[in-house]
């Protein structure tokens, strides 16, 4: 198979199928098993976060490192120009100019998709506004795939906040290859944006609710995520929806014996900690999953042929 990867953008998953996520997680899976410690040595990879990250900026660099690359770049807007009134477009030229590759997070929507039009280097996007976060879909799909052998025919609930977290989007484009059946569970004021839902609902079973408990007992997988404060327009509406779901041991009482709970993180009050040594907790395993997986698109963007 050609590698369908190789010196592309990674601005959204819809610009992927299901053949090349599944050659992505068996470059994954070779990563785990042989080490590839020379592959990208004199690659530099440039990181330009224009909000916080931990665990996607952190893994980009541990896997860059791991391949024996180097990075560069900032890690807030106040260590760059545009403190000083830079534009965007110059900031991201000047970057171009230094790296092989951008890994790139920024508050508002489409700019991903703009620096993929004015750089010459692959753009791999690290989260857009409220649009989508492709790599951190990349890694959820292969942690589902990872602990369940397949993805097809599995039921998988998406909980929380829905509307603002773009995890949630970039997941469900990416399950949209698959045949899952997808329960989508969240306060009514943090439900689906209207135009996303029906794009979605061409391609796949999708159920709406307002209550975890309703369906807990049909699920494998729950994939919950924060609310978004910093999205909200409007505070008050935070304050409205703010600790209104939470997964706790009483509700898990009626899963599935099998299920696993998967979160994007950071978490807030979703998750309470006392759950993190049941064997339902894969969030961590998940983190895990995240560097093999970056670790993978970074060789197969930069590596023509790769090794089999």
């Amino acid at each position: 198979m050609t590698n369908p990867f190789y010196n592309k953008n990674v601005v959204s998953i819809r610009d992927f199928t299901r053949n090349d996520l599944e050659y992505l997680f068996r470059v994954a899976d070779n990563i785990n098993l042989n080490s590839l410690t020379d592959a990208l040595r004199n690659k530099i990879l440039g990181l330009v976060f224009f909000e916080p990250s931990t665990r996607t900026r952190l893994s980009f660099e541990a896997a860059m490192h791991s391949l024996g690359g180097t990075c560069i770049g900032l890690s807030e807007s106040s260590s760059s120009s545009t403190e000083k009134g830079e534009n965007l477009n110059d900031t991201l030229v000047t970057m171009n100019q230094y790296v092989d590759a951008l890994v790139l997070r920024h508050h508002k929507d489409g700019v991903a998709r703009f620096a993929s039009e004015i750089c010459t280097k692959p753009v791999i996007n690290a989260g857009s506004g409220t649009e989508e976060h492709p790599t951190q879909a990349m890694l959820d799909l292969y942690t589902i795939f990872k602990e369940f052998d397949t993805i097809d025919n599995l039921n998988i609930g998406i909980f929380g906040d829905l509307k603002y977290g773009r995890t949630v989007y970039s997941l469900l484009y990416g399950l949209s290859n698959y045949n899952p059946t997808v329960y989508l569970i969240s306060p009514d004021l943090l439900q689906l944006r209207s135009d996303a839902l029906s794009d979605i609902k061409e391609n796949l079973s999708v159920e709406q609710h307002s209550s975890l408990s309703d369906v807990i007992s049909k699920l494998d997988v729950i994939y919950t995520t924060r609310i978004q404060k910093e999205r909200f327009p409007d505070l008050q509406e935070y304050e409205r929806v703010k600790g209104s779901y939470r997964i706790d041991e009483a509700l898990l009482e009626n899963a599935k014996d099998d299920l696993i709970i998967l979160h994007p993180m950071p978490r807030s009050e979703e998750i309470p900690t006392s759950l993190d040594t049941t064997k339902y907790a894969k969030y961590f395993k998940q983190i895990q999953y995240g560097k093999l997986i970056r670790s993978a698109l970074l060789y197969l963007i930069f590596t023509e042929h790769p090794e089999s």
